[in-house]
Order: C-alpha cells, then sequence, then structure tokens
C-alpha cells in the first residue's frame, strides 16, 4: 500500500512516520520514489502504538522490544529450517 493509505490505516502523521522510519522502526520498501507498505509494516505500526499509547514505552524502549521481536522472528526461522533439514535427513535415511 502507498503511503498515504498506511497513514490513513494506522492514524499517524507524516512526521511520526519519517521519525520511524528514521529509527529503523518500520522498514517500507520503495517503489517509483514512493514508499510502499506491506502488512508487516502495518502490524507493526500498530505494535509500536500499543507500546507506546497502551503500554507507555519511551521511545528507547520501544526501539530494545523490536530489537527482541526481530530476534525472536529470526530464531524461529532458523529453527523452522534446522527443524527441515532434521526431517529431511530422517526421512533419506529411512529410505536407504
Amino acid at each position: 500500500m502507498k503511503e498515504q493509505e498506511f497513514l490513513h490505516l494506522i492514524r499517524l502523521d507524516r512526521a511520526t512516520l519519517t521519525v520511524w522510519i528514521e529509527e529503523a522502526w518500520l522498514s517500507p520498501s520503495e517503489r517509483e520514489g514512493e514508499r510502499v507498505f506491506e502488512e508487516v509494516d502495518l502490524a507493526r505500526a500498530r505494535l509500536i502504538l500499543d507500546l507506546k499509547q497502551e503500554l507507555g514505552v519511551n521511545d528507547q524502549g520501544v526501539g530494545v522490544i523490536l530489537h527482541l521481536v526481530d530476534q525472536v522472528h529470526g530464531l524461529r526461522s532458523a529453527m523452522r529450517d534446522l527443524l527441515g533439514s532434521m526431517h529431511e535427513k530422517s526421512g533419506a535415511e529411512r529410505d536407504q
């Protein structure tokens, strides 16, 4: 989705969005000179809003939490790959 639609859906002003991108809290792609947002960006922005508005987390805390969330997702992906490799290996051993 384009930036304007994203801002409307998340109910955010452009200046705040710019800060979030500068802080690397959001990383939209760019097409034809325009920022393009995916559903994952929308979910992440909602998480940021919840952290700040509902839980009262300050900006430094938001950065730490987002970093930890990213690490957890990375670990889940690595674990999924490892388990997939183990299943493939055990299947190949059974076939021999």
